[in-house]
């Protein structure tokens, strides 16, 4: 069994984090000159009464509502500016300090502001701006990264409106040491085929070959049922609702890939469910296996040679932080150890960090007191292995 002394010998990954983009990431790296205010920026908004994102007249989002970790109110309040925001969340190396607080060793970087499978920056009427906003982003989290490149591990967006672009961008950006992709596992939602159609295969190659892991973060399409309960409900109950409905319609993409034949056709291609949780995903195998068999869909496709289950085994992961006990266990009891991959989704709202609004306690301690009767061998997969092996990180 594991002891105190043993996990703190593990060098913790960290699967799911994100990375606060400076409010000059793109003004500073694309032509305003030639592109004027639809290059992506940031302003105070008197009527919001905080900094936003704009570009033209869109708005992207908030600026510092990323940047909860340590505020002093709970989600889904948060920081007006990125002054009011702990430093820890958009400073490189005060971000490395809380690393070392928190117990964790490497962290996998997602970002904020072009959508979590890029899709705010997917217009094909403004294609040629896009990929530069897209490049500029990649190249700035390679710059970020390279404050600690053993320790920071960045993940790449994709112009994924353009399959000879997008591959191009992944062998670029695989040279300069980002170690997957992220992908929206809703891409007909911004024009595009749907992830099981074989138009995407080209791209599921180049990936396969090149080693690097396909990320579908929550959230990465449709965002369009955020309001999901009556006005009346309140704000913060619908906040608290609707989270958790995004984590659970991740079954919709890992379906998606198993029964559109993506993982047959790519069978050393791996997927990522990252911030979708995992307790759910033992029913979900399940219940696939039950319907494969009982609609028979060999008879439709004879080349499936495994269950939904073996698919999954075979190269899908899923990302946990805020479970524990019975379900957890059973979990990994159900599925094994080696899909199962760690998080903490430092710095979003109701992430593993700690701070005067947040029940959440640093990794090390959530480790030790929530995980630490696990057995040695499979708390090294979750914490470590797994994302070792997944991230190719040697």
């Amino acid at each position: 069994m594991a002891v105190p002394e043993t996990i703190a010998g593990i060098k913790v990954i960290d699967v799911d984090t994100h990375v606060v983009e400076p409010y000059d990431l793109w003004t500073s790296r694309v032509s305003t000159a030639k592109w004027g205010d639809k290059v992506p920026h940031v302003v105070w908004s008197e009527k919001r009464q905080e900094d936003i994102w704009l570009s033209g007249d869109r708005v992207l989002g908030a600026a510092a509502a990323p940047a909860q970790a340590g505020y002093r109110f709970p989600p889904p309040t948060y920081p007006p500016r990125l002054s009011d925001a702990d430093p820890s969340t958009w400073r490189v190396e005060d971000r490395l300090r809380a690393m070392d607080d928190y117990g964790v060793h490497a962290q996998v970087l997602y970002p904020n502001v072009a959508g979590f499978g890029g899709g705010r920056f997917s217009d094909p009427k403004e294609a040629e701006l896009n990929l530069l906003l897209i490049r500029a982003y990649n190249d700035w989290l390679t710059d970020y990264a390279s404050a600690a490149p053993d320790r920071l591990i960045p993940v790449m967006g994709i112009p994924f409106w353009d399959l000879d672009l997008s591959i191009q961008e992944m062998a670029r950006c695989r040279a300069a040491g980002h170690r997957g992709v992220i992908m929206s596992q809703e891409p007909e939602h911004y024009g595009q085929p749907k992830i099981s159609d074989p138009h995407w295969d080209p791209m599921w190659a180049a990936a396969q070959e090149m080693g690097l892991p396909i990320s579908f973060h929550i959230g990465g399409g449709d965002m369009s049922g955020w309001k999901m309960l009556a006005p009346g409900a309140g704000k913060v109950a619908n906040y608290a609702a609707v989270s958790v409905t995004f984590n659970i319609a991740q079954s919709r993409c890992i379906a998606s890939l198993i029964a559109g034949g993506v993982c047959h056709r790519f069978p050393d291609l791996d997927f990522i469910s990252v911030e979708s949780g995992v307790s759910w995903i033992p029913y979900l195998m399940h219940g696939m296996d039950w319907m494969w068999v009982e609609s028979d869909v060999r008879s439709e496709h004879p080349e499936y040679d495994l269950l939904p289950s073996e698919y999954f085994k075979r190269q899908i992961y899923a990302c946990f932080w805020f479970e524990h006990g019975p379900m957890l266990d059973a979990t990994i009891e159900t599925l094994g150890p080696d899909n199962l991959l760690y998080e903490t989704d430092f710095p979003h709202p109701t992430s593993m960090s700690p701070g005067p609004a947040s029940s959440a306690v640093a990794a090390k301690d959530f480790i030790r007191d929530r995980l630490g009767h696990l057995d040695d061998a499979v708390l090294r997969k979750l914490l470590h292995e797994n994302a070792t092996r997944v991230h190719g990180l040697g």
